[in-house]
């Protein structure tokens, strides 16, 4: 009996495949078979998984909303020109 000849391990803890409910392969833990693994994937690629957040700036370290916020932001005149 070769390698090839071998069925993959399921996992001994039981754990189930989040796409069809099978048993774990380790191979491609947490999924039962690439098949699985590619839905996943997959679903990750089109948008269907969101992982939700709070409210987003248009610069995530806020510096944006900040210099704003002092009268600070920079819309490329020169110190010369008004306002």
């Amino acid at each position: 009996m070769s390698a090839s000849d071998e069925k993959p391990k399921t996992a001994a803890t039981g754990g189930k495949c989040p796409i069809c409910g099978k048993p774990t392969v380790h191979a491609v833990r947490p999924f039962c078979s690439s098949r699985c693994a590619d839905i996943d994937l997959g679903r990750w690629v089109s948008g269907a998984y969101v992982i939700s957040g709070g409210h987003a700036d248009a610069d995530e370290d806020g510096a944006d909303s900040e210099a704003a916020a002092a009268g600070q932001l920079d819309r490329g005149r020169g110190p010369d020109e008004d306002a």
